[in-house]
Parts: C-alpha cells; structure tokens; sequence
C-alpha cells in the first residue's frame, strides 16, 4: 500500500518519458507540430487583447435627458381657439400647504381643458398680523401683471367638478362662480364669495375691496355693496344641474380653523361701508417672489408684508 501510493506520480513522468523517447514517427511529430501551433495562437490572442485593452477610448459621459414637453399653455400662444384673453387667478394664501398641492394642478389641468390661457398667483401673507383675504387679492390684482386682462378672486379650499362651468372673461360684468345655489356652504343671495370673476377695469371702478377684514369673513358682503354702487350687474351660472355637488371643499375646519374672533370694535365695523379704502390706500411689501411647479403645474408665489395702521383697525393684532 506503501509503495502504490508513492508510484502515481511516478508513472506519470514515466509514461511522459517513454512518450519522447519513442520512435519519432510522422504523426507524432505532426501532432506536437499542431500543439506548438495552438499554443503559440492563444498566447497571441492573449497579447493582442491585452493591447487592444489599453487603447480603449475613454467611457464618454450619458448624454442629459431630452428636455421635457412644452406647456400647453405655450404652445396655445399662437392657437386662435384659446381666445385673446388671459385670466389672472389670485388665491390669497396662508399656511394651507397640503390644500395648495392639491388645487395648483387641478386647476391648471382644470382651464387647459376649457383653453383659458391663465396664470395662478398664490399671494402669501407672511407678516404677522391676522390674515386679510381682501387685502391679499388687492396685492394680486396689482402685481398680476399687464399681460392679464380679467381676475378670478378664488379660494384655494374650493374645487370646480363640473366642466360646463365658465371661466371665460366676463365682459359684461362680473361673474360670481360659485353661486349660491352651488356652492356646499353658502346660500344667502347676496353672496359672492368663493369663486368670483372680474375685468381688471370693473376691479379698479370698485376700487378693489376695502382693507379693513382683518380676521375670517365678511370682506364679501361689503364688496357685494362695492358692485352695487359702481352699478355692475352680476351673473351667475346658468343650466348647472350638479348643484350642492358642483364644488369640492376641501378644507377640513377640525384640521385648521379660521380666525372669526372680534376684536376691539371690530364686530360693529364689520357691517359698515368703507368708502374710501380699497386699491387707492393699500400698503404692502413684495417681500420675494418664487416660482413653482407643483406636479407640472405653475404657478407664482408672491410673498407678501400687509401694513397696518392700527389707529384705523386695531383688530389686525390679536391680543
């Protein structure tokens, strides 16, 4: 047992012997030929890769990404079909994040679809006095640009379902949307609240709404008394048939409430007429402007200082 284990590797060299010490014939002589040969091409082949490894030409760098599709709104720039006007749509703003992630896009796919050309300017107070919905939708129609031609004072917690609803300029007078007979919450026929349309000219003869609502509420009825004395006839939709079921409100009062406190003398102005405030007494500061996309859409933000001389309203603090 010894002496078998040790022999393997013996025999091998043996046998390797034996094989060159043999009679050389021609077929051996062409076999180790044709060995050589082989050998001889693969250490060629193995050279050459080598060599064809070290000219490689440096990786180039992936070409960047084709750029994305224009808006729809650019390319109705040249498109009769959209009409010559453009809406301006003021959403007095602030801190309803999740509420504005959700109307941006909507509404923009919203007037694509009925080709209104518009542009979305969210007015963000950012002062720290209380919020002013009138205030920030005089800022807008200020800062809205000459390239728009009409405005629609819209709530970012109100959303349009039914398509048939009109968003075109309304020349013959102002178009209050969100009617009463449509609206979810407000029914009272004096309302013209939520979604309301205005030629910047039939702004300016209202002078735009009175500054003075500091807090929720109210600011609309006395712009109501504002159409009124400028003698405007309002309309509203006509042939809706989705009623309450027109809009959809999302806001979530539980989530966030709003500010209806009366401060100071605040609850005996509320009903009062202010003849004199509007556009013509505004004070603000365009504190920056930002502009976003939010799920395609676009829109501009404007961040906004309201002034207020608290001699004349001293409930724009609390406390």
């Amino acid at each position: 047992m010894m002496y078998s284990s040790r022999r393997k590797p013996v025999l091998y060299f043996r046998e390797e012997r034996r094989f060159l010490s043999g009679k050389c014939t021609v077929y051996k002589l062409f076999g180790l030929c044709m060995v050589l040969l082989l050998v001889s091409l693969l250490w060629l082949q193995l050279s050459c890769s080598g060599d064809m490894s070290d000219r490689r030409p440096p990786l180039q760098q992936a070409p960047p990404p084709p750029p994305c599709p224009p808006n729809s709104q650019a390319s109705a720039v040249d498109d009769p079909s959209w009409g010559p006007h453009k809406l301006a749509l003021i959403v007095p703003f602030r801190e309803r994040f999740e509420e504005l992630l959700v109307f941006v896009p909507f509404m923009h796919t919203f007037l694509n679809k009925k080709k209104i050309r518009h542009k979305i300017l969210v007015i963000n107070q950012v002062d720290h006095y209380r919020f002013n919905r009138a205030s920030l939708i005089n800022v807008g129609q200020l800062e809205s640009g000459n390239d728009t031609d009409y405005l629609a004072m819209h709530d970012v917690d109100l959303l349009p379902l039914n398509e048939a609803l009109d968003y075109g300029f309304p020349e013959e007078g102002p178009f209050h949307v969100a009617s009463p007979e449509l609206h979810p919450l407000y029914h009272y026929k004096t309302y013209v609240g939520g979604i309301l349309l205005l030629t910047k000219k039939h702004y300016s003869m209202c002078n735009g709404m009175s500054n003075r609502f500091w807090g929720w509420g109210r600011e609309d009825d006395e712009f109501y008394r504002r159409l009124r004395k400028a003698e405007l006839q309002l309309f509203r939709p006509s042939g809706i048939t989705t009623g309450y079921k027109t809009f959809l409100h999302i806001h979530d009062p539980a989530w966030r409430k709003r500010d209806q406190k009366r401060v100071a003398a605040q609850k005996q102005e509320q009903f009062k007429v202010d003849p004199e405030g509007g556009l013509t007494n505004l004070r603000y500061q365009v504190e920056s402007r930002q502009e976003l996309t939010i799920s395609g859409a676009p829109c501009t933000v404007i961040n906004t200082k309201l002034e207020c001389d608290q001699n004349q309203t001293p409930w724009c603090l609390l406390g």
